[in-house]
C-alpha cells in the first residue's frame, strides 16, 4: 500500500470528527492500535465512522467487528451487492456522508454510471438489474414498503447484516460527522483529488480476500443468544453480532437511565421506521424525570431523528457529565437499539 496515500487518508479522516476527541493514529495503543491496524489493512483507510468511537476502545472494537464480518468479509455475498446495500440504506436514512463514501467504493466494483445513479438517488437508472433490486430493497429496508429480499437465503446474514450495520452507522455519522467525507477545510476544487486517493485505497481493499472471523478475538466471547435471528446460518456473523451486542448493551445499562431505556422501548414498539417529528419526541421526553430529560432527548433523537442532534442537544447532555465516553456510549446504544428494531 502506498505510504503517502495512507498518510493523506489518515490526516483527512482525523480532521472530520466532531464533538469528541478521537485517539489519533500516532497515539494509538493496545486495543485501539489493533483495531486501527486491521481497519487500514482490511478496509483501506481509517474510516471516520469507525474511529469516532476510539475514546471507548471496546466500543470501537465492537463497531469494527460488526462492519468487518458483514460488509468487508469475503463470504457468500459479493462486495458489490453489499456496497450497494450500504449506499442505499444510507439514502433511505438521509446520510449523505455514507452515500458518498460507499458510492465511491462501488465505482471500483460496478459500472460507473450505476454507482453514480445510487449516489444521485436515481435507483431507477441503475442498469444492472441485480444491483438495482438490492439498492431498492436497501433504500426501503426497515419500512413497511420494503420488497422481498432480492438475494438467496445463504447471503442474508451478510447483506441484512450490512443493512443493519448501516442503520447504526448512519445515525452515528449524522451526529459526529459532517455531510461530506471530504476534509472540512478542503476547497471544492480538491474534492476530485481527495476522492481519487480514498477511492484507490478502498477499491483495492474491496477486491482483496478477507477471511471470515479475523476480528472476533478483539472482543470477549458472548452467549449465542445475543445474536439476532437473521444471522442464522452464518456462525461467524452470529458470533460477531453477539460479541458486539454484549458490549453495547452493557454500555446502555451503565450510562442510559432506566426510564430512558424504557421510553425508547415503548417508542420503538409502534415505530414504522420513519423519522419522528419533533413534537412526538418533545412530548415523550416531557414525561421523564427532569434529571433524565437530557439523556432522553439525545437517545430518542439518535434513534428516531438523528439528523436533529445538534450542538444544543449535546451541550444539554454534557451539563451533568461532559465525558466523551458517556456521550458516545449513550448515542451508540440508542443507534444500535434502533437498528435492532429495524431488522426485527
Amino acid at each position: 500500500m502506498n505510504s503517502g496515500l495512507v498518510r493523506v487518508a489518515r490526516s483527512g479522516a482525523e480532521a472530520q470528527i466532531e464533538h469528541v476527541s478521537l485517539v489519533r493514529h500516532a497515539a494509538a495503543q493496545g486495543l485501539v492500535a489493533r483495531v486501527y491496524d486491521q481497519l487500514e489493512r482490511d478496509f483501506g483507510i481509517l474510516a471516520p465512522p469507525v474511529i469516532l468511537h476510539s475514546p471507548v476502545p471496546d466500543l470501537l472494537a465492537a463497531v469494527w467487528t460488526m462492519l468487518r464480518e458483514t460488509l468487508v468479509v469475503t463470504g457468500k455475498a459479493d462486495r458489490a451487492a453489499k456496497e450497494a446495500a450500504a449506499a442505499a440504506v444510507s439514502l433511505g436514512n438521509s446520510c449523505p456522508y455514507c452515500v458518498a463514501a460507499h458510492s465511491t467504493t462501488l465505482h471500483g466494483l460496478v459500472r460507473g454510471r450505476d454507482a453514480a445513479a445510487i449516489a444521485a438517488g436515481r435507483l431507477d437508472r441503475i442498469g444492472d438489474p441485480r444491483i438495482r433490486a438490492i439498492a431498492e430493497w436497501g433504500e426501503r429496508f426497515g419500512t413497511p414498503e420494503v420488497p422481498e429480499r432480492p438475494f438467496p437465503p445463504e447471503q442474508a446474514p451478510e447483506i441484512v447484516g450490512t443493512a443493519f450495520v448501516f442503520h447504526y452507522f448512519n445515525r452515528m455519522v449524522n451526529i459526529f460527522l459532517g455531510e461530506s467525507p471530504f476534509p472540512p477545510n478542503a476547497p471544492a476544487r480538491a474534492y476530485g483529488a481527495v476522492s481519487r486517493v480514498v477511492g484507490r485505497l478502498m477499491a483495492a481493499n474491496s477486491r482483496a480476500a478477507h477471511a471470515p472471523g479475523g476480528s472476533l478475538d478483539l472482543l470477549p466471547a458472548a452467549p449465542a443468544s445475543g445474536a439476532p435471528p437473521w444471522t442464522a446460518g452464518d456462525e461467524v456473523v452470529a458470533d460477531a453480532l453477539a460479541r458486539a451486542s454484549a458490549v453495547i448493551d452493557r454500555a446502555g445499562e451503565r450510562v442510559v437511565p432506566a426510564p430512558v431505556r424504557d421510553l425508547l422501548a415503548a417508542e420503538l414498539a409502534g415505530w414504522d421506521g420513519r423519522t419522528a417529528e419533533p413534537a412526538r419526541i418533545d412530548g415523550a421526553v416531557a414525561g421523564l424525570p427532569a434529571a433524565d430529560r437530557p439523556a432522553g432527548r439525545l437517545v430518542l433523537l439518535t434513534a428516531l431523528a438523528s439528523h436533529r442532534v445538534g450542538p444544543a442537544v449535546i451541550a444539554e447532555f454534557r451539563r451533568d457529565d461532559g465525558a466523551d465516553a458517556r456521550l458516545l456510549e449513550c448515542a451508540a446504544w440508542a443507534a444500535f437499539t434502533a437498528a435492532r428494531a429495524v431488522t426485527a
